[in-house]
């Protein structure tokens, strides 16, 4: 029972649809032919216009739904033409799904038409593509075909272990029909290797799984198992059991007119069978009706088997010459059909009845058994080759699969040992920021507690200095004038000449101290004038300092309206390490020789000035150094911005501004 080619492109349209696509699909519809004869005129038309496709992707589909139906109605020539264009297109444009149907679609024919080998080989390509694409459905049908065409050349072995596999495939899938028929060609299969009660057991897995397929037809194929049954029986010599499956048939309600060729077969099978156990009472004229039936209907290999066996019933009632008459008629019609089993069993029939010419009919029997044999024979090697270069293509696959599977194993392994490598270095170069950020926030710190020591001296200093000022005004000046003040007292009232000129020393000395208290005022005076705080004295001796090492002359000066000691600690440290690289640019890459450092206050921000003569840069191809990278960093703490200006030759001018914040005022030194 084989299954039938599937078209699997045929309901599939191209969202691309052109006039010659849409003519086609017109001159492939059956709704427009009212015969067989109208429709391959059609056909014919749909053909013509699908060798003007341009597009192969929509040709190659045109064709391979072409082929099928030229298959459909039997134009082997077209099928052919249509098939081998449908074919060539598939594999040019890698088209593998359509490339297996074609293949498929053409081993039907060739099965259909007795090239069992050729038919084979499509099969088996059609597998191997179906398996590569991991279309469970489509393999197993096609194993299934596979299994019939190797069960054709009596290599029944193969065709079991074919159908088994085709079931593994099938039975996940719940494909409960295709199941059925496994299971029938199991029991076929095996009932030809004498397995008898295996084959049974197949034929009611057939049985019970063509129950649950619930088929329209279930009930015309459940009646060709119970004929399979019956002739299962009948090879076991259980007759009676035998009888029993071959009346089920033929006494089944209107089975004359529901399949015809069925009820013939099993009214032969039953007449053999109560010939077979003796019961010659209407044996003859159910072979007669039998052979009648199929007569009429051309079943011209079944005439060969009835009148095979009605030349066995005439031997067994003795009657050789019409056992020889019916068993001649049986080897014309199966040399007519190429049917050889027959024709081996009607010679070996001839052999006994016709003992005169028995060497003959012997001869003749052993030449075409032993040509059957070799033929078979070389069929199976075929297959075995065929089969062979399968696996071997299915193992080259599944190696390629491996390779394939190796290599992407060993691309993510690379690429997470990568991104491993990458997110390690990643932590490693911010954890070594933080560090730089930390050493960094910790030198500024201690920069700032120098300079706090350092004003805390500063302050120190001025109250000795005040302390002495008072002690050198009380004890020295303050003495000396009331020394002076009381001899003035003593005298004011002579008028001697010594008195006078006492008077005249005291007045000279009084003059003296006049002097030394306005030198001390005058320095006091310009001391607070010029405001010289802790921060602009560290400023000055940083100045002095790149001065002094590098001979470039500095020229620093600072707006006196700010009080630049009352900034933020840490304004005061970025702006002194902001000035220190600045200037250590100005030696190192601008080469200059004069420099002006400028400290100015403009609303509630501060500005940094450093102007330089050296030799400038060309701004749009100069890249940034690590210096000017670090007084960014700086200015982004404190929200400031800077700006450089410079031309090569003409020197370079870095504008710093940064939001003035002041610490809070500090409680005034209470006088002494």
């Amino acid at each position: 029972m084989n299954s039938g080619c599937k078209d699997t492109s045929i309901g599939k349209k191209n969202s691309r649809t052109t006039p010659a696509n849409d003519s086609i699909t017109y001159w492939l519809s059956e709704e427009n032919s009212s015969s067989d004869e109208e429709y391959g005129k059609n056909l014919s038309k749909a053909y013509d216009l699908a060798l003007q496709e341009k597009n192969d992707s929509l040709k190659s589909k045109h064709f391979s739904r072409i082929s099928y139906y030229y298959s459909l109605i039997g134009d082997s020539l077209q099928f052919r033409r249509s098939n081998n264009i449908a074919l060539s297109l598939s594999a040019k444009i890698r088209d593998s799904n359509a490339l297996a149907n074609n293949h498929w679609d053409l081993a039907y024919f060739l099965e259909d038409n007795s090239v069992e080998d050729s038919a084979y080989y499509h099969y088996s390509q059609a597998e191997k593509i179906f398996r590569s694409l991991k279309d469970d459905y489509s393999t197993a049908r096609v194993l299934y075909s596979l299994a019939k065409v190797q069960s054709d050349i009596k290599d029944y072995t193969a065709s079991e272990v074919t159908t088994i596999e085709a079931i593994e495939l099938f039975k996940p899938l719940d494909k409960y029909y295709n199941l059925f028929l496994c299971y029938n060609n199991l029991g076929s299969v095996t009932n030809a290797l004498n397995e008898y009660d295996k084959a049974l057991e197949y034929y009611d897995k057939a049985i019970f799984y063509l129950d649950k397929s619930k088929i329209d037809n279930s009930n015309r194929l459940k009646n060709t198992i119970f004929n399979n049954i019956g002739m299962v029986f009948q090879a076991k010599g259980e007759n009676k059991k035998a009888l029993e499956s071959f009346e089920k048939i033929i006494k089944e309600d209107s089975i004359y007119f529901k399949d015809i060729h069925l009820y013939t077969q099993a009214l032969a099978n039953y007449a053999q069978t109560k010939n077979k156990l003796g019961d010659t009472v209407g044996v003859l004229s159910s072979f007669k009706k039998a052979l009648k039936i199929k007569d009429s209907v051309g079943d011209n290999r079944g005439l060969a088997l009835t009148n095979y066996e009605i030349a066995e019933y005439y031997l067994n009632i003795k009657d050789t010459a019409k056992a020889l008459t019916y068993a001649q008629t049986a080897k014309r019609i199966s040399e007519q059909t190429s049917n050889n089993r027959r024709l081996l069993e009607s010679l070996e029939l001839m052999a006994k009845v016709d003992p005169e010419n028995s060497t003959n009919y012997t001869r003749e029997y052993i030449k075409l058994n032993d040509s059957l044999i070799r033929e078979e024979r070389s069929t199976r090697n075929k297959f075995t080759r065929i089969r062979f270069e399968t696996d071997e293509f299915i193992e080259q696959n599944e190696l390629l699969t491996r390779q394939r599977q190796l290599w992407i194993g060993i691309a993510i392994a690379l690429f997470v040992l990568a991104a491993f490598v990458l997110i390690t270095i990643d932590q490693r170069r911010k954890n070594q920021k933080l560090r730089f950020e930390q050493a960094q926030q910790k030198a500024n710190q201690e920069i700032f507690n120098l300079l706090l020591a350092q004003n805390k001296k500063v302050e120190e200093g001025k109250q000795l200095e005040k302390k002495r000022i008072s002690e050198e005004l009380h004890d020295g000046i303050l003495g000396q004038m009331l020394g002076i003040r009381l001899i003035l007292s003593g005298l004011n009232n002579k008028t001697d000449s010594d008195s006078v000129l006492k008077r005249s020393d005291l007045l000279k000395k009084l003059q003296g101290l006049e002097e030394e208290i306005r030198t001390i005022s005058h320095e006091l005076s310009r001391a607070s004038q010029e405001k010289i705080h802790n921060f602009i004295v560290s400023i000055e001796e940083l100045v002095k300092t790149i001065q002094d090492s590098s001979k470039m002359k500095c020229h620093f000066e600072y707006d006196d309206k700010i009080d630049w000691d009352q900034l933020k600690g840490d304004i005061k440290i970025n702006i002194y390490r902001i000035v220190q690289e600045s200037l250590q640019n100005c030696i190192k890459h601008a080469k200059a020789t004069k420099v002006d450092l400028l400290f100015e206050s403009e609303d509630d921000h501060v500005r940094i000035i450093v102007l330089d003569n050296g030799v400038g840069f060309d701004q749009k191809k100069g890249k940034r150094g690590i210096g000017l990278k670090n007084i960014n960093s700086r200015l982004e703490k404190l929200k400031g911005t800077y700006d450089i200006q410079s031309k090569i030759g003409q020197g370079t001018k870095v504008i710093v501004t940064i939001p003035c914040i002041m610490e809070e005022q500090a409680e005034p030194i209470p006088a002494y």
